[in-house]
């Protein structure tokens, strides 16, 4: 890029649309290409979503699985990070339009555009559902969680009637995929364990974790035996599986469910989370009509196999918020796909040449049940049990951005895995006063997240 200023030739600009793994993805794969690179998120840091549960149950603190952004990338001398959202694309013109903090509104005109805005929590049309049941996408998503599961210990505490004892010692999880199975299994260790002894007028132990979904198994994706092993860990553990189970209510009290013989059945419980869906953000709707592209249910994008929509070459979708060939929203398809966008860029500028459709490769998918247990999915093999959990701990471990997450996070399992040490659950009276009387956080605002893992631009 200095090159081709010091010859007053303008560089070929790229806009990147988030910072999650997809946007970080292309940027690296253009860190030595002739590009002024300029990626846009409103989170300032790079967000490992896989791990969101541990700092929603106190293992990790949120600086272990989040990076920033500028650290990240400081050494990509052809990259600009502005910390700004994304609120109009102008797809004739080739430009974006972004709020910075404070209101300012900017335009970015761009040659090649690649969106990797992710996803965000979907209430499957119950907007309503979110003020009491959070969902887990972001960080604050995951304090928000933290701040209501050890509060409910404290209020169960503090209560003299049984009946509000025995709510706020209910949890009900809705959703049986990896977030929720992953849920359910650390607030019954995190009852069984780390609070056992700690508390003088309640028994945590007898927590009770109710887990709902609509499916017939936990962690269907993972195929029939290993749904089943993730199945009978969770039995063990003392979570109550309720299947074939719709959620038709949610309030401050607990839950409304319908099950499969079409009675509804009220579930008292002082804490609801939701881990049950996905959805593409408002970005998604406004790109598609702008773009004449096609999404599908759940409003991502459908795009070409060269990952860009259909008449428009320079703009290109990546992560969770594409449809293609029915790909999973995991972190695995963030990165290859951030990769092949900056490379087939990189390569078009570079030689002319372009490259062969995208191809997905299936490295594998992790679930951690309980400590020592994992169930770990890739390609034909499929372990469980410890063999799992080594799995399990090995891909963490490697894709965990930064050397001072990994070593940070491996001496924290490690008091966390012998000691049952949960050091990262610090709030006061007043945060959890008003996350159990009235969470607000109203939908109205758009709580997207980026692929796989944090803000939406």
């Amino acid at each position: 890029m200095d090159r081709i200023a010091r010859i007053g030739v303008q560089p070929h600009r790229v806009v990147i649309v988030g910072g999650g793994f997809g946007g970080l993805f292309a940027a690296q794969a253009l860190r030595r290409s002739n590009v002024a690179i300029t990626l846009v998120d409103r989170a300032q840091h790079h967000l490992f979503q896989p791990l969101l549960y541990q700092v929603a149950t106190g293992i990790l603190s949120e600086g272990q699985i989040a990076a920033p952004l500028r650290d990240v990338l400081k050494r990509h001398r052809n990259v600009e990070c502005l910390l700004a959202e994304v609120v109009d694309i102008d797809v004739a013109a080739r430009k974006v339009v972004a709020l910075r903090p404070g209101g300012e509104r900017i335009t970015l005109p761009y040659d090649d555009l690649i969106v990797a805005a992710g996803v965000r929590q979907s209430y499957f049309g119950h907007d309503e559902f979110a003020q009491w049941a959070p969902g887990l996408k972001t960080i604050a998503d995951a304090l928000t969680i933290r701040r209501k599961v050890f509060g409910a210990f404290e209020f169960a505490e503090s209560a003299t009637d049984p009946d509000e004892q025995r709510r706020w010692l209910t949890f009900a999880v809705v959703g049986a995929g990896p977030t929720g199975v992953e849920l359910a299994g650390q607030i019954r260790e995190l009852a069984t364990r780390t609070l056992h002894a700690e508390f003088r007028h309640i028994r945590p132990e007898d927590a009770r974790v109710l887990m709902f979904d609509g499916c017939s198994a936990p962690l269907t994706s993972f195929g029939p035996k290993l749904s089943a092993k993730a199945a009978a860990v969770l039995r063990d553990l003392g979570v109550e599986m309720h299947f074939g189970s719709i959620v038709t209510g949610v309030d401050a009290e607990g839950l409304d469910v319908r099950d499969q013989a079409g009675t509804t059945v009220r579930h008292e419980a002082g804490t609801v989370l939701w881990a049950a869906g996905v959805e593409a953000p408002p970005l998604a709707e406004m790109l598609a009509k702008a773009a004449g592209a096609v999404q599908d249910r759940a409003g991502r994008i459908e795009v070409r196999p060269d990952l860009t929509i259909p008449g428009h070459p320079e703009i290109a979708i990546v992560g969770d918020m594409m449809s293609l060939h029915k790909l999973p929203g995991v972190a695995e398809v963030a990165m290859q796909s951030g990769l092949y966008a900056g490379r087939r860029i990189r390569h078009r500028i570079g030689d002319g040449k372009s490259l062969a459709p995208f191809r997905y490769y299936d490295l594998g998918s992790a679930a951690y049940l309980a400590r020592g247990n994992a169930v770990v999915s890739a390609g034909p093999l499929r372990f469980a049990g410890f063999a799992g959990w080594l799995g399990w701990l090995f891909i963490h471990i490697a894709f965990l951005t930064g050397f001072r997450n990994r070593v940070g996070a491996v001496l924290t399992w490690a008091a966390a895995f012998t000691r049952d040490a949960r050091r990262e659950r610090a709030f006061t009276t007043q945060q959890i006063e008003r996350l159990h009387d009235v969470y607000d956080a109203p939908r109205g605002r758009d709580r997207p997240t980026n692929a796989p893992g944090q803000s939406q631009p």
